[in-house]
C-alpha cells in the first residue's frame, strides 16, 4: 500500500486531538512529513512529539516541498481558502477542514486552482463518512414518503469535553501582527459574504460555517438541498438559531446552539409514514464514541425499534481511509469544493431570512 506523505498546516486542537493521532495510527497509509504553524511553541512541541524534521512558520514554505503528496489545511477558517489555493497550485492534493472558506468568491478560486493543477480538494466533513450515516442512506430506500425532517445540534462548548479528556499543547506566542491580520481578515471576509450586518448576524454566520456546516451538509446528502428557507430566527447574540426549510411535500426544521452543558445532542431524524430513521452523533473530540442508527417502524401490528452501532471506529478515521483512496487512485471525493459551495449558498439564504425586512 502506498504511503502518502502529508504536510499539516495548523497545529491546534483538531490537529492534536484528531488528525495527527489518526495519521500516526494509519502509518501503513500515511507519513507525517512536515508541519506548519504561526506559533513557534506549537511547532517545537508537536514536531518533537512526532519526530518531524520539516517545520515551517509559513504555509508557502511547506507547500514548496517537492516530495509531499497531500496537504492538510487545519488552520483558522480565515486562512483556509488562501492555503488551499497555495497547496493545490503547488500540485498537492488537499484535505481542508470545514468550513472550506467564508465567501463564494473563494469557492471559485479553489475550484480554479484545483482544475489548473489537476489535483483533488476534499472538504473534511467527517460526519458524512460515519458508517451509521451510510447505513441511514440505505434505510431511506424503504422509508417511502417523507413527512418531516429534524436536524438538531445543541451542544456544550468544545472545551467542556477537551479539558476533561485531552492534554493540549497551548502557547501564547502568536505574533501580534498575525493576531491583527486574522481579526481584520475575518471582518473583511464576513462582510464580503453577508454585507454589513449587526454583530449577532455575524455570530450566526460564523456558527453556521462551523457547527452548522456539518449538519446541513449531511442533510443535503440525505435529502438534497431545500427549495427555499421559509423562516429563520436567532437569539442569544447569534449563538442559537433555528430555520425551517421548504422541500415542497414536507418541511425540515434545523436547530443549533452552543451552551455550557456537558452534553452533545447532534442528530438527523427523518420521519416517513410508518418508519423513522435517526442518525445520532457524539462529540468528535472524544475519539471512538459511537455514531448510532436508530430505526423505529410499524411492522404488521407491532412497533419495532432497533439501534445499530456499526463500529466503534470514529468517523475521522473512516474519512482518512477514504482520503487515501482519493489520493492514490484519483477518485473524486464526494465532499468537493462545489459541494461546499451549496452549503455556503444555504448559509447565505438563512442569513437573508434573519435580516429585517
Amino acid at each position: 500500500m502506498k504511503r502518502v506523505r502529508v504536510g499539516v498546516i495548523g497545529l491546534g486542537e483538531v490537529a492534536q486531538i484528531i488528525h495527527l493521532p489518526i495519521l500516526r495510527q494509519l502509518r501503513d497509509r500515511y507519513e507525517i512529513a512536515a508541519i506548519c504553524d504561526v506559533s513557534p511553541g506549537l511547532l517545537r512541541a508537536v514536531g518533537d512529539e512526532y519526530g518531524i524534521e520539516h517545520r515551517f512558520a509559513h504555509a508557502s514554505d511547506l507547500v514548496a516541498l517537492t516530495d509531499l503528496d497531500t496537504v492538510f489545511v487545519l488552520s483558522n477558517d480565515e486562512y483556509h481558502a488562501e492555503q488551499t489555493v497555495l497547496a493545490a497550485s503547488a500540485g498537492k492534493h488537499v484535505l481542508v477542514e470545514k468550513p472550506m472558506c467564508i465567501t463564494p468568491r473563494e469557492v471559485d478560486e479553489i475550484v480554479a486552482a484545483r482544475d489548473r493543477a489537476g489535483v483533488q480538494v476534499m472538504v473534511a466533513y467527517m460526519r458524512r463518512f460515519a458508517p451509521a450515516f451510510l447505513r441511514a442512506k440505505d434505510e431511506l430506500q424503504s422509508l417511502g414518503r417523507i413527512n418531516f425532517v429534524q436536524v438538531r445540534d445543541i451542544i456544550g462548548a468544545n472545551r467542556l469535553f477537551i479539558e476533561q479528556t485531552s492534554d493540549i499543547h497551548r502557547f501564547d506566542d502568536v505574533p501580534d501582527d498575525a493576531r491583527a491580520d486574522r481579526t481584520e481578515r475575518a471582518r473583511r471576509l464576513v462582510t464580503e459574504a453577508i454585507g454589513e450586518t449587526p454583530a449577532e448576524l455575524v455570530a450566526a454566520y460564523r456558527l453556521l460555517l462551523g457547527l452548522g456546516s456539518h449538519d446541513l451538509s449531511a442533510m443535503r446528502e440525505l435529502i438534497g438541498s431545500p427549495r427555499r428557507v421559509l423562516a429563520a430566527a436567532q437569539w442569544n447574540g447569534g449563538r442559537f438559531l433555528t430555520a425551517i426549510f421548504d422541500y415542497d411535500e414536507y418541511r425540515a426544521v434545523f436547530e443549533m446552539g452552543v451552551d455550557q452543558v456537558r452534553r452533545f445532542d447532534a442528530h438527523i431524524e427523518l420521519f416517513g409514514v410508518s418508519k423513522q430513521v435517526r442518525v445520532q452523533y457524539d462529540t468528535p473530540f472524544i475519539r471512538h464514541l459511537p455514531t448510532t442508527l436508530v430505526v423505529k417502524e410499524t411492522v404488521d401490528e407491532a412497533f419495532r425499534e432497533s439501534v445499530l452501532r456499526p463500529t466503534h471506529k470514529d468517523p475521522y478515521t473512516c474519512e482518512l481511509e477514504y482520503l487515501h483512496d482519493v489520493v492514490t487512485n484519483g477518485t473524486a471525493p464526494k465532499t468537493t469544493p462545489e459541494d461546499f459551495g451549496e452549503d455556503l449558498r444555504l448559509f447565505g439564504d438563512i442569513i437573508g431570512a434573519l435580516k429585517p425586512a
